[in-house]
């Protein structure tokens, strides 16, 4: 991607940093004690969370009028189950003080992985086949 499109895009993803940097309190600090590793977990899965939104709207304007009801539904289940399965995952850490990064880790690994299943809908129209 070149031109005005990456520039934009370039321009977002700086800001969103920016923004996540301060949702996340500025306390970030990798190997830091459990509030800032908490904090860049939280601030990782934001970043995560906006490239797939990014992606997904991309996808959206690729796709046929007749596509995007389908893309629309498939991406709301897979947000619903994306929280469902990082918090039946982490159920037993919830007492912990690092469960925030546990938790966020899980929803970034999961809205990672999403990339795939757009990329399939961009290239096929459809979600990909279990």
């Amino acid at each position: 991607m070149t031109g005005p499109r990456a520039a934009a895009l370039a321009l977002a993803l700086c800001l969103v940093g920016q923004a996540a940097w301060a949702q996340a309190g500025g306390a970030c600090r990798p190997g830091g004690t459990v509030d800032e590793t908490n904090a860049c977990a939280v601030r990782d899965y934001q970043e995560a969370d906006t490239a797939i939104q990014i992606q997904y709207g991309d996808v959206m304007r690729a796709l046929s009028a007749h596509e995007r009801p389908g893309l629309r539904q498939d991406h709301a289940n897979w947000q619903r189950a994306r929280i469902t399965r990082c918090k039946e995952a982490q159920r037993t850490n919830e007492a912990l003080p690092e469960w925030p990064r546990l938790y966020h880790e899980c929803l970034t690994a999961q809205t990672q992985a999403r990339r795939q299943a757009l990329s399939h809908w961009l290239h096929h129209g459809q979600a990909p086949q279990p």
